[in-house]
C-alpha cells in the first residue's frame, strides 16, 4: 500500500465524521479511506489484522496500527497543529491511551449514532476512497 489508509467502520457516525475531519485537515491529500466492511480491507493480507469493526485501523508502510496508536499516527499526516499533537500523543503509555480509546469506542453508537447518510465527497476527494 503506497499511501497510508484509514480503515473505519462504515456504519458508525463518529467514524464518518472523523473521515470528514481528515478530508478537511489533510491538506496534502496523503491519506486514503476505506470501510472495514469493504473489499479493500478484506483483501488486506498483513499480520495481526483485526476483525473487530469497532477498531479503527491505520495502515502505513505495510504495517497496521490500531486503536489510539492508529489515531495518533493518522493525526501525524494532518496539517497545522495536528501533526505535532499526534507525535505527542504517542508519547503517552499505550495502555492509558487505549483505555480512553476503548471507553469512546464502546459508546460511539450511543453517542454519535450510525452513519445513515454522509456528505458527498468532491470529485478530488472521491479519488481518495477505496472500497
Amino acid at each position: 500500500m503506497p499511501q497510508p489508509v484509514m480503515f473505519y467502520d462504515g456504519e458508525c457516525g463518529l467514524c464518518s465524521r472523523t473521515v470528514q475531519w481528515c478530508l478537511k485537515h489533510d491538506k496534502r491529500g496523503k491519506v486514503r479511506f476505506a470501510p472495514i466492511q469493504g473489499s479493500t480491507y478484506a483483501a488486506l493480507d498483513l499480520p495481526n489484522k483485526p476483525v473487530d469493526v469497532s477498531t479503527m485501523v491505520f495502515a502505513e508502510d505495510e504495517k497496521l496500527f490500531i486503536k489510539s496508536t492508529g489515531v495518533f499516527r493518522l493525526m501525524r499526516h494532518m496539517g497545522g497543529i495536528w501533526a505535532p499533537l499526534g507525535s505527542l500523543g504517542l508519547l503517552c503509555p499505550r495502555f492509558l491511551r487505549d483505555k480512553g480509546y476503548d471507553f469512546v469506542a464502546k459508546r460511539r453508537i450511543k453517542w454519535f449514532g450510525t452513519a445513515e447518510s454522509c456528505a458527498l465527497p468532491t470529485p478530488e476527494q472521491r479519488l481518495r476512497f477505496l472500497d
